[in-house]
């Protein structure tokens, strides 16, 4: 592959191996992250290469081959073990958990990173349980009581924070809006709501512990 004269030389699969190298020393990355990485080293390139007064069509073809050897790099990433999506998305499911994201909202996040459904699905059940499971009903228990605590919700209420008693319908319908939009069910919100204190505490901590 020619380097524009006077150019910047367009990135090589050497080099963009050494950057996918760098990037997953640093990160967790999916396959299609990776690629994503990739790309942008690419546009990097190209975009400089231009505000030097490259010729466009040039760019473009020496940008095309380039990428031609993304494909090959995520390949040899996953042989290598350096890239493992089944891995990442169980990962990323226990942390978006203890985060206080919904199993919905952290599937959702998942597929935005190029997490097929078939991986994401066994991911879920390993990582979370199965959808039905007590023990996956705890895990989004938890999940929605650490959202609580971030937003003051229920158990979680500061003391100042009280209104007047007839005014506890509509906080308690804000409160299961706030639940439905992070994706909660209604039962889960609903017993979120109603725990004490203590135990709301204790659920948190049995969480982030797990």
């Amino acid at each position: 592959m020619s380097a524009i004269p006077d150019q910047p030389p367009p990135p090589t699969a050497a080099n963009l191996r050494e950057t996918a190298l760098r990037h997953l020393a640093r990160f967790a990355a999916t396959e299609q992250g990776l690629a994503q990485v990739l790309e942008r080293a690419i546009m990097r390139w190209a975009r400089k290469a231009g505000a030097q007064g490259g010729e466009s069509d040039q760019i473009e073809t020496q940008a095309k081959a380039s990428r031609g050897a993304i494909a090959g790099i995520v390949a040899d990433m996953r042989q290598l073990g350096a890239l493992d999506d089944a891995a990442f998305a169980r990962s990323r499911s226990l942390s978006l958990t203890r985060s206080g994201r919904s199993r919905r909202a952290v599937a959702a996040s998942l597929t935005q990173r190029g997490i097929g459904a078939e991986v994401l699905g066994e991911a879920l059940e390993e990582a979370l349980g199965h959808r039905h499971d007590d023990s996956a009903h705890e895990r989004e228990l938890g999940a929605a009581l650490v959202l609580a605590r971030k937003r003051r919700l229920g158990p979680f209420r500061r003391g100042d924070e009280e209104q007047a008693e007839g005014q506890a319908p509509e906080r308690h319908q804000r409160a299961l809006a706030v639940f439905a939009r992070a994706g909660f069910g209604r039962d889960v919100a609903e017993r979120a709501l109603a725990l004490d204190l203590l135990e709301a505490e204790d659920r948190v901590m049995a969480l982030k512990s797990s």
